[in-house]
């Protein structure tokens, strides 16, 4: 899929696609694509309904694992901090709510 169909598709169920990446490498010579597309993790997906310009945005994503780890003083040097159980557990609800948001399924 590419990324205006994406952005399209994920606009029309009500998600604002504000960012994503793309992972290429090169295999024999060939130019492939190498890691997921349209994902939590490799994207930035807000609630269309809940857009305000100008501030931080409700989220679909690792973003909210971003900000806790940005209010602790840590360097970002390895070993990374540990996530609390709350932290890890919310981050799955985004995610599954991403996922039935984008599939009409519900992973429960």
């Amino acid at each position: 899929m590419g990324l205006e169909r994406g952005t399209q598709e994920l606009a029309r169920i009500g998600i604002l696609l504000a960012d994503t990446k793309f992972e290429f490498g090169v295999r024999e010579g060939r130019l492939v694509w190498i890691d997921e597309a349209f994902t939590p993790d490799s994207s930035r997906f807000w609630p269309k309904d809940g857009y305000q310009p100008g501030r931080g945005q409700p989220s679909f994503d690792k973003q909210y694992v971003r900000d806790y780890l940005e209010s602790l003083k840590w360097d970002k040097r390895p070993p990374a901090p540990s996530l609390p159980e709350d932290v890890v557990a919310r981050t799955r609800e985004k995610y599954v709510e991403a996922h039935a948001r984008i599939t009409g399924r519900d992973l429960g």
